[in-house]
């Protein structure tokens, strides 16, 4: 292994037998015993199907994980993405020796801390304070470590005011604070965090990645951070690993891997069920075209949405109106656009075939939005979609501060200064 390689995966897996704890028979277990005295293979590693949690398989066994294959370089900061059930907790519980892998090697240079659960090893009976020294030697801290570093442990955690209260009174946030705190002064060759960031408030997770940050680049140690926040991800991590059912599905720069894991799935296609109007002038297709994300989009990136139009009448761009609006998850509209209030620039003359909106700086946070089409041709419907595409939106560095908005704030995002 490379000097600069502190962590190398090769060829893991992860086999389990659905609702069984085991193999789930004797016969099984003769069969391995079996084939371990002869020297040969596990014969219930050759069966098995792939981790699709919405398909109803065939076998009893299934891969958590399987050929799961790449290297971390000492002072990166890897982000680990996918949807829910793909196998990123399983993976970090095996970086993390929770468990072990069914098949393949693992190879460290170094001590693993891993934040895995909120509160993992805190006893509710007994104080934060001594929480944090039952919990820095449950993840290999000295008592002198410790007692070196607990005052530091509690100013980040931000629960000086509770540290002599059993944390059985603490918040869910709470907890999370002073884990974290714990894990993050361990100060170990490799830090491993899956999702607890979700639990503490914009305040906390700011402070948190802030840590994270500084102990990848200042401290040159290495950080494994799984998350479903796509701004956290791209903030935080230079490289990023897209786990889809169990397999490496794509591993790369954090921007790239963001747009394969954002376009997984059924958005990016028109809708056209429930379309309404005469049909003289239609919409064929849309499209929307990001300078970051392909057709994803992250905040305060310049943005083109591209209506491709079948216009079997040849009707003039004079006799047509076109406006789009776009709504939340919630189905609560955020804006409208309209080439009625802003001028187009194509000639009344020309038969228009595709109707371009350019918007420099995408002002809307991270989520997920729809589009709502309506197209009159002399002041009578034509085409009218509810919901006919549905787009991401990335988090982004909007006021080029370094700093991320929190989606709590806010969906809609302005441009202003403080004097």
């Amino acid at each position: 292994m490379s000097s600069e390689i502190i962590l190398k995966v090769e060829n893991i897996g992860k086999q389990y037998r659905l609702g069984l704890v085991g193999t789930g028979t004797i016969s099984h277990d003769l069969n391995r015993w079996w084939n371990r005295i002869r020297g040969k293979e596990d014969p219930y590693l050759k069966v098995g199907e792939a981790n699709s949690r919405n398909e109803k398989g065939n076998s009893d066994y299934v891969w958590a994980l399987k050929d799961i294959n790449f290297e971390v370089r000492k002072g990166e900061v890897l982000g680990i993405i996918g949807k829910n059930g793909a196998g990123k907790s399983t993976l970090l519980k095996i970086l993390s020796r929770v468990t072990s892998p069914t098949v393949g090697e693992i190879k460290t240079k170094g001590r693993i801390a891993s934040l895995l659960e909120v509160g993992t090893g805190f006893h509710p009976e007994m104080t934060g304070r001594e929480n944090v020294y039952l919990n820095g030697a449950i993840l290999g801290m000295t008592k002198a470590e410790i007692k070196d570093k607990i005052d530091e442990i509690i100013e980040f955690s931000g629960c000086l005011r509770f540290i002599d209260t059993p944390v059985k009174r603490y918040s869910s946030g709470m907890k999370v604070r002073l884990a974290f705190a714990v894990a993050a002064f361990l100060e170990p060759d490799i830090l491993v965090v899956d999702e607890v960031l979700a639990v503490g408030d914009a305040e906390f997770q700011k402070k948190a990645i802030g840590k994270m940050q500084d102990v990848s680049t200042q401290s040159g140690r290495t950080v494994l951070f799984v998350s479903h926040d796509m701004a956290a991800v791209q903030n935080l991590c230079s490289r990023t690993v897209v786990i889809k059912n169990g397999g490496v599905n794509f591993i790369g720069e954090t921007s790239d891997a963001i747009s394969n894991y954002l376009s997984d799935d059924n958005r990016n296609s028109v809708q056209f069920h429930g379309r309404k109007g005469s049909g003289i002038v239609a919409i064929e297709d849309i499209e929307v075209v990001s300078e970051n994300f392909g057709n994803n989009i992250q905040t305060g990136s310049p943005v083109q949405f591209i209506f491709k139009l079948k216009n079997r009448d040849k009707v003039k761009r004079k006799d047509i109106r076109f406006d789009f609006r776009i709504d939340d998850e919630k189905g609560q509209r955020i804006t409208w656009l309209s080439d009625f209030v802003v001028s187009n620039k194509q000639s009344p003359d020309d038969i228009i075939n595709s109707i371009v909106f350019n918007v420099k700086r995408f002002p809307l946070n991270k989520g997920i939005y729809y589009i709502t089409t309506y197209l009159t041709v002399d002041r009578t419907v034509s085409d009218w979609i509810q919901n006919a595409y549905s787009f991401s939106v990335v988090g982004g560095d909007f006021y080029g501060t370094g700093k991320i908005p929190p989606i709590n704030q806010g969906k809609t995002l302005l441009e202003y200064d403080v004097t």
